[in-house]
C-alpha cells in the first residue's frame, strides 16, 4: 500500500509538471504511421462496403491522402452503386454529387452519354437553385465531371449571374446563409459558398467580373478576422449557427473554410495575401486533434491537411521534435524535424535555437545557435547543449529560415516556435545518513550511513525524549545542487497508521529532524515498530527514490485518558474478497498390502478348483451329444451354461474389483436363475430318458 501511494505521488508530480509547461508551449507533430493504422481500423468493413456513397468517399479520400494502397472496398459493387446513382432519374443532387466524387477516385467505366445526361440535369439545377446546398451540389458535380472527362461541355454561359446569386447570401462578417429565407448565418456555409464560387470561376466560359472577385477577397479577410485563437497560436473556426442543415462542431466548420479558401485560391490567379500566422494556426489546430476516435473526424482532419499542403496560397511547415526528453546522462542529442503537415520533407532550410526559457521564469537566455543538418536522417541536430542548461524543464525557442527566397512565397514558417523540452539525468545522492539525537544537548547517540542507490535495512530505537534526523545531498550530473519537486519521509506503524513528513531543503542539503516529544500526540502514543520509507522524485530525475530505509523502535509514554485514538484503518478489500488460501487435503495413508509373491500364490490356489473342474469333466467322460435339440429345451440348456459362465466371471470380478456384499447379492440372483433353467433342462432330459426306456 505504501509503495502504491508513493508511485501515485510521483505520477501526480509528473502530470502537474507537464500541464504547467504545456500552458506556454504546444507540441504539434505531422501525420505519421499512427494515423494510417487508425484509418485502417476506423474504416474497416467485413463485407467491403461502407453503406452510403458519402461514407465510401470519405474512406477512399482518407486512404488516398495517406498513401494507403490497400483497397478495402469491393470495387465491382461500389461501381455498381455509382452507376445506379448516376443513371437513376430519382437520384437527388446530393446523390449525384457523392457518386461523382467516388467515381473520381475509383475511375469506374462510364460512357460519355451518361455524363452528358448528368451535365444537362446539373445545369438545369443551377439555373433553378434557391439554396446554397443546391448550388454546392450542382456546381460541384460539374467540376467533378470536368476532371473526369473532356468530351462533355460543362462550362457556364451566365457565370456572372450565378456568381451574384450565390454572393447575395453572404453576410457582412464573412459568414453566409444557407438560403434567402433563413436569416441565420453560418461559418460552415461560408466554406461551402467559397468552394462553390471557386467552381463557378473555373466553369465560367468567359472571365468573371473582377469587381466580384475583389469583393469576395474582402469577404475572405473578414471571415479570417473572426477566427478563434489559442495562446499557442492555434486557430480554428467555431460554428455559431444552430441548425440541422450542417455539422456544428469546430472541426467540420474549420475544414469547410479551409477547403473553400484553398479552392478559391486555386481557381483564381490573383494573390489573396492571406495572413500566414492564421493559416499556420489552422494547420496546428488540425494536428492538435492528434488521432480522432471516429471515422468522420479523421476524414475531416486528413482532408483539411491535404488542402493546406496542396494549396497554391501557402504551405505550412511544422517544426517537431522526435524526442522532447533529453538525457544528459546518456548524452542524447536534441533533434529537430521540419516537415509539411502530411509529413513530407520540407524545402532546404536552416533551424536556429534562439532562446531557452526556464520553467516558471519569464527570463530567457539568448542562444542564437544554428543546428547542424543531418541529410541521412533528415533532422537538424544540436550536438551539445548550452553551458547554462542543466537538468530541468525548459522551453526552447526555434526559428526556421528558408535558404531559397522564392520558397518564402510558397511556404509558411510561422516565425519562432516554442517547444517544451525536458532535460533529465541521473541525480547523485551523497552524504546520506540517519541518526538518533539526544533531545537536550543534541548529541548523536546512534548514527548510520545510508546508500540510497542500494537496499537499506537499519534498525534504530528511540524514546519520546530523543530525536530522529535524516539528511542527504543531491547534485546534478554537472555537479550543481538539485532541488526535487518532492521529498517525503514516511513512518508506518505496525498497526497500519502512517505519518508523512516533508524533508526540508536548507540550500546545500536536505534534512529533517523529528522531535518525538512534540509528536507523541500525532503518533497517538503508539509505541512499537515504525517502518521508515523515503520518497524523492521529480519529472527530470531518472533515478527517483522510493525505498525503505529500515525501522525505528519507539518507546512512547502511555496515552492519557483524553488522548485522541488512532483512526480506524481501512479494510483491505483484497484480503476480504480476494482468493482464499489453497485447501490442502489430507488423505488416509494407504493400507499395508501383502507381498506380491503371496498374492500370486493365492491367485493360483483360487484358480486350482477351476482346473480341477475341467479335469473332473474329462474323467467323467462328459458327452454333449445329449444337448436338447428342441427350441425351448435348447434355449434353457444354453442359458444354464451361460449362467455357469456368469458365476465364474463373478468370481473373477470379485477378485479384481467387487466387494463381498455386492458379490453375494449378484450370486444370489444367479443362483435363482440357474435353479430355474437347470430344473427345466433336467426335466427335459429325464422325460427323454423315460421315453427311451419305454421304447
Amino acid at each position: 500500500m505504501a509503495r502504491n501511494s508513493g508511485l501515485l505521488v510521483l505520477a501526480s508530480v509528473l502530470l502537474a509538471s507537464i500541464v504547467s509547461i504545456c500552458d506556454s508551449a504546444g507540441i504539434f507533430n505531422p501525420i505519421s504511421d499512427s494515423h494510417r493504422s487508425a484509418a485502417l481500423e476506423l474504416f474497416s468493413s467485413s463485407d467491403g462496403s461502407f453503406g452510403s456513397l458519402e461514407e465510401t468517399y470519405e474512406a477512399l479520400r482518407t486512404f488516398e491522402v495517406l498513401g494507403i494502397e490497400k483497397e478495402p472496398l469491393t470495387r465491382t459493387s461500389v461501381c455498381a452503386s455509382v452507376s445506379d446513382a448516376l443513371t437513376s432519374t430519382s437520384s437527388s443532387l446530393k446523390d449525384l454529387f457523392q457518386a461523382l466524387r467516388v467515381n473520381g477516385i475509383l475511375k469506374c467505366e462510364l460512357n460519355d452519354k451518361a455524363f452528358a445526361e448528368i451535365v444537362s440535369r446539373l445545369k438545369d439545377s443551377v439555373n433553378s437553385a434557391n439554396s446554397l446546398f443546391d448550388f454546392y451540389h450542382s456546381i460541384g458535380g460539374l467540376m467533378l465531371i470536368k476532371d473526369q472527362t473532356s468530351e462533355v461541355d460543362v462550362h457556364l454561359g451566365d457565370a456572372d449571374r450565378i456568381f451574384r446569386s450565390i454572393k447575395a447570401l453572404s453576410q457582412s462578417d464573412g459568414r453566409w446563409r444557407y438560403s434567402s429565407n433563413n436569416p441565420e448565418s453560418s461559418t460552415y456555409a461560408a466554406g461551402m459558398a467559397l468552394e462553390t464560387l471557386a467552381g463557378v470561376v473555373s466553369l465560367a466560359s468567359s472571365e468573371i467580373d473582377h469587381s466580384l472577385v475583389a469583393t469576395l477577397k474582402n469577404d475572405i479577410m473578414k471571415l479570417l478576422d473572426g477566427v478563434e485563437r489559442y495562446d499557442d497560436g492555434t486557430c480554428y473556426f467555431d460554428e455559431k449557427f444552430v441548425d440541422a442543415h450542417g455539422p456544428q462542431d469546430p472541426l467540420s466548420a474549420s475544414l469547410s473554410v479551409v477547403r473553400g479558401i484553398t479552392a478559391f485560391a486555386s481557381a483564381t490567379q490573383e494573390s489573396l495575401n492571406l495572413p500566414g500566422d492564421k493559416i499556420l494556426g489552422l494547420a496546428k489546430f488540425f494536428l492538435g486533434v492528434e488521432i480522432p476516435g471516429s471515422a468522420k473526424d479523421l476524414y475531416h482532419q486528413i482532408d483539411a491537411l491535404s488542402c493546406l499542403e496542396n494549396s497554391r496560397v501557402s504551405v505550412p511547415l511544422i517544426l517537431s521534435l522526435p524526442a522532447t526528453v533529453i538525457s544528459v546522462s546518456r548524452k542524447d542529442q536534441l533533434k529537430v524535424r521540419v516537415n509539411t503537415v502530411l509529413g513530407s520533407a520540407g524545402p532546404p532550410l536552416s533551424v536556429k535555437l534562439m532562446q531557452i526559457f526556464s520553467s516558471g521564469s519569464k527570463d530567457a537566455s539568448v542562444i542564437d545557435q544554428e543546428l547542424k543538418f543531418d541529410p541521412e536522417r533528415a533532422v537538424h541536430v544540436l550536438e551539445t547543449l548550452p553551458k547554462n542548461v542543466d537538468v530541468g524543464k525548459y522551453i526552447f525557442s526555434f526559428e526556421i529560415s528558408l535558404n531559397d527566397p522564392e520558397h518564402k512565397k510558397r511556404y509558411i514558417t510561422g516565425g519562432r516556435t516554442k517547444v517544451p523540452v525536458y532535460i533529465t539525468g541521473v541525480i547523485e545522492v551523497n552524504n546520506a545518513e540517519i541518526a538518533v539525537l539526544d533531545s537536550d544537548i543534541g548529541s548523536i547517540e546512534i548514527q548510520k550511513k545510508l546508500d540510497l542507490a542500494r537496499e537499506n535495512d537499519v534498525a534504530l530505537s528511540a524514546n519520546h525524549l530523543q530525536k530522529l534526523r535524516l539528511s542527504f545531498q543531491l547534485s546534478t550530473p554537472f555537479g550543481k545542487a538539485f532541488k526535487p519537486h518532492q521529498a517525503f519521509l514516511k513512518l508506518r506503524h505496525e498497526s497500519g497508521v502512517e505519518h508523512t513528513f516533508v524533508v526540508g531543503n536548507s540550500g546545500k542539503k536536505f534534512e529533517i529532524i523529528l522531535d518525538f516529544l512534540g509528536l507523541v500526540d500525532k503518533f497517538f502514543y503508539l509505541s512499537g515498530k515504525y517502518d521508515l520509507q523515503l520518497t524523492v522524485g521529480d519529472s527530470v530525475m531518472e533515478n527517483s527514490i522510493l525505498k525503505p530505509l529500515g525501522h525505528v523502535e519507539l518507546d512512547l509514554p502511555d496515552a492519557p485518558e483524553k488522548a485522541a485514538r488512532p483512526p480506524s484503518q481501512p479494510i483491505d478489500l483484497y484480503s476480504r474478497y480476494g482468493p482464499k488460501a489453497e485447501i490442502i487435503h489430507i488423505f488416509r495413508a494407504p493400507e499395508k498390502r501383502p507381498p506380491r509373491e503371496l498374492s500370486l500364490a493365492f491367485l493360483g490356489l483360487v484358480l486350482l478348483p477351476f482346473f480341477g473342474f475341467l479335469a473332473g469333466l474329462l474323467h467323467l467322460r462328459v458327452n454333449l451329444k445329449n444337448l436338447p435339440r428342441s427350441t425351448v429345451p435348447a434355449t434353457f440348456a444354453i442359458l444354464f451354461h451361460l449362467g455357469i459362465a456368469s458365476v465364474l466371471l463373478l468370481y473373477a470380478l470379485f477378485w479384481f474389483k467387487l466387494d463381498l456384499f455386492t458379490t453375494l447379492k449378484a450370486l444370489g440372483f444367479l443362483g435363482i436363475f440357474l435353479m430355474f433353467v437347470g430344473h427345466r433342462t433336467l426335466s427335459h432330459l429325464a422325460s427323454v430318458s423315460a421315453k427311451l426306456k419305454s421304447a
